[in-house]
C-alpha cells in the first residue's frame, strides 16, 4: 500500500531536523534542552502510533506505507521506505526506548546540547534502519547509527569508554563492509542493476553466490546481534556507557541485527538460509550456554548484564532456524521482550549506580533497605528476565521452544540435543539473576558485615545497621535515595508492556504474525523444492552405479 502522506519519511527526519535547532536554543544550564528532546521524542513516537493506527494494516503480509523518491537513479538508488510486520513493531519499540532513555537522562550536565542532539540524530538512524527498503539505503542508515553511539560512549561513559567506543566501532563499522559487498553482489547481478529489496527478492541468486552473500551478512548482522565469538564488544560498551545509552544499545541497537537475518538473509537469500539454519540454531545454543555462564562470573552488574543479553540473543537465533511459524514468530517476540526488559535492568542499574556510585555487586550489598521501591522494581524486571509465567519474556522464550521442537526438518537427535543444551542455558538464568539480587540488595558478605555498637551515633536509636560496601550507616542516617517519581514512571512503562504482553502475547504478535508466516512459508517452499532436488540426484546416481 502506497501512503497518501510521506509518514515515514517525516518520522524519520522530524528528529534529525528537530536536531539541528538544538544549537540555536538560548539554554546555559541545559534544562530547556533536555526538556526539548523529550518533546521532539514523544512527538515522533505518537506520529509512529497515529500512522500506523490508521494506516497500517496487520492482516496483511505485504510492505505497506510504502514512499518511493529517487535519490541516485544511474545507480538505481532510491529513498524508498515501508514497513511490513516485522520492521512496523521494531519502529515502535526504538520510539519507544529511545524516548524513555532520553527521560533517564534528566542529569545530564555535561555538553547536554551535544548529548541530546547526537540521541535525537540515532533517534532518527535507528528508524531509518528498520524502514529501509533500498539496500544502499539500509547501509547509510546503519553506518549513521554508529557515529552517534561511538561518541555518546566515548564522551558521557567510564573511565575505559574510549577503549570500549573505539572497539564498538571496529567491530561494527568492519562488519558493515560485508552489508555493502553483499548488496553490491546482488545489486548488480543479473540484467538489472537495483538496490531495491523488493527487486532483489525476485532474482533467482545460483547457490553459489548465495552462500557467501549469506555468509557475509551472517558475520555482519551477528556483530550487532552479539553472535559468539562476534559479542566481545558488547561487554565492554555495556561496561563503560551510560545507563541511557545502555538502554538503546540493548533495547534497540541487538535487534537490527535480529531484523537484519529475517529481512535479509531469510528474506532474500532462501536457499542458502536451508543449509545454514543448523549452523544458526547450533551458534544460538553456543548463545544460550556461553552467556549465562559467563554472566554468572561477572561482578560487575553491567557486564553481568551485558552476558545476560548474549545469552537470550540466542533463543532468536533459535528461533529464526526453526522453520516454523510459532518459532519465527517467537523469535521476534523475543526481541521484543528482551528490548524492553534489557532496558529496563539497565536503566535501574544507572539508577542504582546514581546512589552507590559504583557497579560492582559485592560493594553494594544490602541497599534493600534503604532503597525498596527501587529493590521492588529490579525484582520485577529480573523476573521477566528468567522467564516468570505472565511476564513477557516466558511467553517469547516458550514460543521459540515449542516451534523449534516441532519442526519435522531436523534429524530428531540434533533437535533433542540443542533442545537439552539450551534447556541447561535457562536454568542457569535465574541462578545469575537471582545472586545478583541477593549481592546488591541483601547484606550477605559476612566480611563486611556491621556491628551496630561501633557506629558513632549520637542518637538514640534500635535501628539495624546497613553497609554499603565498607561503609557502614544507619538506615536513617544513609545518603542514598529512594526511586523518585520520575524513575518509577519510566520503570512502570516498561512493566505495564512486559506484563500486558506476558499475559496476552497477542497485544504484540497480531502485528506481525501475518509476516512471519508468509516469510516462514517462503523458507519451507524453498526447502521442499532443495529435497526434491536432492532426492532426484541421489535416485539418478543410485541409477548409474547399477
Amino acid at each position: 500500500m502506497v501512503a497518501s502522506f510521506p509518514w515515514l519519511t517525516a518520522i524519520i527526519l522530524f528528529p534529525l531536523l528537530a536536531a539541528l535547532a538544538i544549537p540555536l536554543i538560548p539554554d546555559k544550564e541545559g534544562k530547556t534542552v533536555r526538556w526539548y528532546a523529550l518533546i521532539v521524542g514523544i512527538a515522533d513516537f505518537i506520529l509512529m502510533g497515529y500512522a500506523f493506527w490508521n494506516n497500517y494494516d496487520s492482516s496483511n503480509a505485504q510492505f505497506q506505507l510504502t514512499e518511493t523518491y529517487n535519490w541516485i537513479p544511474q545507480l538505481g538508488v532510491s529513498w524508498t521506505v515501508s514497513v511490513d510486520g516485522i520492521s512496523a513493531p521494531l519502529v515502535l519499540l526504538a520510539g519507544f526506548v529511545t524516548t524513555l532513555a532520553m527521560l533517564s537522562a534528566w542529569q545530564v550536565d555535561r555538553k547536554p546540547r551535544l548529548f541530546y542532539f547526537l540521541m535525537l540524530l540515532l533517534y532518527s538512524a535507528q528508524i531509518g534502519v528498520f524502514v529501509a527498503q533500498d539496500l544502499l539505503l539500509f547501509f547509510v542508515m546503519w553506518e549513521l547509527e554508529l557515529v552517534p553511539v561511538y561518541l555518546l560512549v566515548s564522551i558521557w561513559g567510564g573511565s575505559k569508554r574510549r577503549y570500549a567506543a573505539t572497539k564498538f566501532l571496529l567491530y561494527t563499522a568492519a562488519a558493515s563492509i560485508f552489508i555493502l559487498v553483499a548488496g553490491l553482489g546482488m545489486a548488480f547481478y543479473g540484467d538489472n542493476l537495483t538496490f531495491d529489496m523488493a527487486a532483489l527478492a525476485l532474482k533467482d541468486y545460483p547457490l553459489g553466490l548465495e552462500i557467501p552473500l549469506y555468509a557475509g551478512l551472517l558475520i555482519a548482522f551477528g556483530v550487532k546481534l552479539a553472535i559468539f565469538p562476534l559479542h566481545t564488544w558488547l561487554p565492554d560498551a555495556h561496561g563503560e556507557a551510560s545507563a541511557p545509552v545502555s538502554m538503546i544499545l540493548a533495547g534497540v541497537l541487538l535487534k537490527m541485527g535480529g531484523y537484519g537475518l529475517i529481512r535479509l538473509n531469510m528474506g532474500l537469500l532462501t536457499d542458502a538460509h536451508i543449509y545454514f539454519a543448523p549452523v544458526l540454531a547450533t551458534l544460538g545454543v553456543i548463545n544460550i550456554i556461553y552467556g549465562a555462564f559467563s554472566s554468572f562470573g561477572q561482578t560487575n552488574m553491567k557486564r553481568r548484564l551485558a552476558y545476560s543479553s548474549v545469552s537470550h540473543m540466542g533463543f532468536v537465533l533459535l528461533g529464526i532456524a526453526s522453520f516454523t511459524d510459532i518459532g519465527t514468530s517467537g523469535a521476534v517476540l523475543q526481541m521484543l521482550s528482551h528490548g524492553l526488559i534489557a532496558s529496563l535492568l539497565f536503566f535501574l542499574t544507572g539508577v542504582t549506580y546514581d546512589r552507590t556510585h559504583t557497579l560492582f555487586m559485592d560493594r553494594m550489598d544490602g541497599i534493600a533497605v534503604v532503597m525498596p521501591k527501587v529493590f521492588a522494581l529490579f525484582t520485577a524486571g529480573a523476573m521477566a528476565s528468567l522467564a516468570l509465567p505472565g511476564m513477557s519474556g516466558f511467553a517469547s522464550e516458550i514460543a521459540v521452544f515449542v516451534g523449534f521442537t516441532s519442526n519435522d526438518i531436523y534429524n530428531p537427535t540434533f533437535s533433542t540435543v540443542l533442545v537439552f543444551l539450551a534447556a541447561v542455558g535457562i536454568i542457569m538464568t535465574p541462578i545469575y539473576l537471582l545472586s545478583m539480587l541477593r549481592l546488591v540488595f541483601f547484606n550477605s558478605n559476612e566480611a563486611l558485615a556491621c556491628d551496630i555498637d561501633i557506629i558513632k551515633t549520637t542518637k538514640p536509636t534500635n535501628e539495624v545497621a546497613v553497609c554499603f560496601g565498607n561503609s557502614c550507616v544507619l538506615p536513617g542516617e544513609a545518603p542514598f535515595e529512594d526511586a523518585t517519581p520520575r524513575e518509577i514512571f519510566i520503570a512502570a512503562c516498561f512493566l505495564v508492556l512486559i506484563v500486558g504482553i506476558g499475559i496476552y502475547p497477542k497485544l504484540a504478535t497480531q502485528m506481525y504474525d501475518s509476516t512471519t508466516v508468509a516469510i516462514n512459508a517462503n523458507v519451507r517452499h524453498s526447502q521442499t523444492i532443495i529435497a526434491q532436488q536432492q532426492h532426484i540426484t541421489l535416485a539418478q546416481a543410485t541409477i548409474v552405479q547399477k
